[in-house]
């Protein structure tokens, strides 16, 4: 036991630092109210500590003006102080105390004395039931003499068989004397006073009122003010724009203000924010203590730690967690490396420039190809005009150098052309480039829209086991969070060899920030390895930001506190219907959501604008101005090599440009060489046959005098002009076939040119 010449502050220190939250106190009330006051002096006289005092005066100290509501001081007495002859004799003397001592209140006997008084009644008592029995004669003793006194041994046995109830309870004694049947009362303080919160009987052990004890609990957190340690990250805690201007808690916003609110609405308690001085959330030193918001809360410094403090075994051992109020995992944040914006030749990038140049060269090669076969098949010679066969040796050939060019063009655009390949080795070629292309355009139709409309994200790494196999990209945590004890701590080979490289690493690749991890992922090839949740805000908020792979863990958040808080169930209900109504998950889109960038699993199909399609339409342009550029050249280099007219080539060009303008007919009478040409006058009927024929078949027109051939077939027009019977255009050489001319009345009999005209050039098969 304690005495009093003993200064109890060096052993109240030692404990304080060793962290012991249970204390008792076995010294005599005088010394017990010095400890509670050198514990109050030391910050020790908090909800955080737990006091047992032994003294059985525990319900006679006065503790109002030393203790906190929420310190739980626990204590035993032996006083029956609900039986009315306690009451009774507490009232005498109180009156007799306010007489002679009106400055201090009486608080009731001391033990000693209530003691000494039970002794003397219980023997008065004895006495008394001695003297109903037998008459007491009164003999004088002495002390040196071994003569005994007669009455002696039977008030023994009278005081053996005492049973009252005095000032400490039941008196009783059992055969040896000593007092039996006797009971404690454990009392705990309260803002109202003592309170018995269970007994302690000699046969009945030990019984506890867990309701009457509980109850205190929300009794001592019912407007009271905690002090609430925490950190400044996004979007847990943040300034306000105008923190300046403001006070206390109205300097901060963000999801754990919201959440203190919730809590304090529903527990009815005042908070006080308080940033911990060393920016941390809390790591062990080599001496044993903690830093950061941990080492505050095992100071008892503060009574909550809300931020984004992950639950871990190590901070569990020294400090109290509620259940987590969010969770998440370890996650992989890296910089995206966009690639160049859909241009106006995007169209374009589905090839490489290689390939581009490789199809222009296969396009050559084709072409050239085609030529020479062309040209050394006989298959492809045939005669111009098949319908007079025996009477023309010229044979033709359709694959000219400019057909053999454009040919494949129509093939690899998909629209064909009029040229047809006739031999095998020709249509060889055909097949061969056709398939070549039904390739190339599949491959490039396919590849069109993911890159008109994607933006290509070039990331090197798409796991952790990426991140771990390699060293050109460096990796890191926070220094001294929950992330970097995972690392640490973690026996998977994977974790281990990343922690190895973190360790070792020179200059170091931990940060003391989550901001300037981000800031250096932005800067440099750096990949920053923290919660799941700060990783979704920041690339909520930076689309350069992206995950890589999937979490490495998981875990939640958590309230921290002193080790055997008494508020820690209440927080923990608290919580759990905050989470059932949903409080939580609003606050966490409130702050979360709100970004620049759209999530990730959200892309949706946008329309094509004019920075992805653009250079179809400048291409368009371009080629449009060349025909037309083209199409000048054309009508100069005609007029060059036309017959001469009187008219100018201006004067040609505005006319040409009129008859545009105006929408005239598509044809006008060929144009003369210098002076003037005699020719035989024409019938009408014979200028319309020309004309039709002209029409029908532009082969037919020729300048100066006209041929044999060709006088033949406007004679022939001209019959069709006046009716015919059957008409037959022949499919190779567009001529007419089988002209029966109508015989009219008084029309002369034919000719007998015309009869072997007819005979030539009639189809076995009138139409």
């Amino acid at each position: 036991m304690l005495d009093d010449s003993r200064d109890p502050t060096p052993l109240l220190k030692e404990i304080r630092d060793d962290k012991t939250a249970t204390i008792i106190v076995h010294a005599n009330a005088s010394m017990s109210h010095i400890i509670l006051q050198k514990a109050a002096e030391l910050g020790m006289a908090s909800a955080y500590y737990t006091y047992i005092f032994t003294n059985l005066e525990f319900s006679l100290q006065r503790l109002d003006s030393l203790l906190d509501d929420r310190v739980n001081v626990l204590g035993f007495s032996i006083f029956n102080q609900s039986h009315a002859f306690f009451q009774e004799f507490v009232q005498s003397l109180n009156h007799s105390w306010q007489e002679n001592c009106d400055h201090a209140p009486f608080t009731g006997p001391a033990l000693s004395s209530a003691l000494l008084f039970d002794a003397v009644y219980a023997v008065v008592s004895a006495v008394q039931e001695l003297n109903r029995s037998q008459e007491i004669g009164v003999k004088p003793l002495s002390c040196g003499s071994a003569q005994i006194w007669q009455h002696g041994t039977s008030l023994m046995n009278y005081l053996r068989m005492v049973e009252l109830e005095g000032l400490t309870g039941h008196i009783e004694f059992n055969s040896k004397g000593q007092r039996s049947n006797y009971a404690l009362k454990i009392l705990q303080y309260t803002r109202s006073g003592f309170r018995q919160i269970g007994h302690w009987h000699v046969s009945e052990g030990l019984t506890m009122d867990n309701r009457i004890f509980s109850s205190n609990i929300s009794d001592s957190l019912f407007n009271t003010t905690l002090i609430v340690t925490t950190i400044l990250e996004n979007p847990y805690l943040m300034l306000k724009w105008n923190h300046q201007e403001l006070e206390g808690n109205d300097r901060y916003e963000g999801f754990c203000v919201d959440m203190l609110k919730e809590l304090a609405e529903i527990l009815h308690f005042n908070y006080k924010i308080h940033l911990v001085g060393d920016g941390v959330y809390g790591v062990p030193e080599a001496n044993g203590t903690w830093t950061g918001m941990v080492g505050e809360l095992i100071a008892r410094k503060a009574d909550l730690a809300v931020a984004g403090l992950t639950i871990t075994a190590e901070r569990e051992k020294v400090i109290d967690f509620s259940k987590p109020f969010m969770t998440l995992g370890i996650s992989i944040l890296y910089r995206v490396h966009m690639g160049r914006k859909p241009g106006y030749f995007s169209f374009l990038d589905p090839f490489s420039p290689g390939v581009w140049l490789f199809m222009l060269l296969a396009y050559l090669a084709v072409s050239c190809v085609l030529f020479l076969v062309a040209r050394l098949t006989p298959y492809e010679w045939y005669s111009p005009h098949p319908c007079s066969q025996g009477r023309c040796n010229l044979l033709v050939n359709q694959y000219s150098l400019g057909n053999s060019l454009w040919f494949p063009v129509g093939g690899f655009m998909q629209q064909g052309s009029t040229i047809a390949p006739r031999a095998l080795s020709t249509r060889c070629v055909s097949g061969v480039w056709w398939a070549f292309t039904l390739i190339i355009i599949s491959s490039y139709t396919a590849n069109l829209a993911a890159f008109l409309t994607v933006q290509r994200m070039d990331v090197p790494i798409e796991s952790v086991d990426d991140l771990a196999d390699q060293t050109a990209i460096e990796y890191g945590t926070i220094h001294g969070g929950s992330s970097m004890t995972f690392f640490q701590n973690s026996r998977y080979q994977t974790y281990q060899r990343m922690w190895n490289y973190m360790y070792s690493k020179q200059p170091s690749v931990f940060v003391k920030s989550t901001e300037e991890g981000i800031a250096r992922v932005l800067n440099s090839n750096y990949a920053f390895l923290l919660e799941s949740t700060m990783n979704e805000y920041y690339r909520q908020r930076n689309c350069n930001l992206t995950q890589v792979g999937g979490l490495l863990d998981t875990k939640g958040y958590g309230i921290g506190m002193p080790v055997g808080s008494v508020f820690r169930d209440e927080f923990d209900l608290a919580i759990l219907q905050l989470q059932e109504n949903n409080r939580l998950e609003i606050l966490k889109r409130k702050w979360w959501e709100g970004g620049r960038c759209p999530k990730e699993e959200d892309h949706r199909a946008k329309g094509l604008g004019m920075e992805n399609i653009g250079g179809i339409f400048v291409v368009l342009i371009c080629g449009l101005i060349v025909a037309i550029f083209m199409a000048m050249l054309e009508f100069l280099w005609s007029l060059r090599h036309a017959e001469q007219s009187e008219v100018s080539v201006c004067q040609e060009m505005v006319t040409e440009l009129r008859n545009i303008i105006l929408c005239k007919d598509s044809f006008h009478p060929r144009r003369k060489r210098g002076g003037m040409i005699r020719t035989r006058p024409v019938i009408p009927e014979e200028r319309r046959a020309r004309s039709t024929t002209t029409l029908s078949n532009g082969k037919l027109c020729g300048g100066g005098e006209p041929d044999p051939l060709a006088q033949r077939l406007a004679q022939e027009a001209a019959l069709v002009a006046r009716g015919c019977t059957h008409i037959r255009v022949c499919p190779e050489c567009r001529r007419f076939q089988g002209l029966r001319a109508r015989p009219a009345p008084g029309s002369p009999a034919r000719s007998e040119e015309s009869l072997e005209w007819e005979k030539t050039t009639n189809s076995s098969e009138p139409e």
